[in-house]
């Protein structure tokens, strides 16, 4: 006849300290911290890289006018 050698009220061989709990929970949350870093990062990097594109555009823009005044030279000493 077997016998049944686990008892629903035993407590597992290697209790779970508090521990190991804090240190699952701290990686988890330096984890999430990184990637929220990554995240704000590449939004960041795509905001610079809109703003340059928008400031320097690839082709001058010519003038329609014209020099309206002559310019004068001012004289050294």
């Amino acid at each position: 006849m077997p016998i049944n050698l686990m008892r629903a009220s035993a407590e597992p061989a290697t209790p779970v300290s508090r521990a190991r709990n804090g240190n699952v929970v701290a990686i988890a949350l330096t984890a999430a911290l990184v990637t929220l870093q990554l995240a704000g990062l590449i939004m960041l990097e795509r905001s610079h890289a809109h703003a340059m594109q928008v400031s320097f555009p690839r082709e001058p823009a010519s003038c329609a006018e014209g020099a309206a005044a002559p310019v004068t030279q001012i004289p050294y000493d």
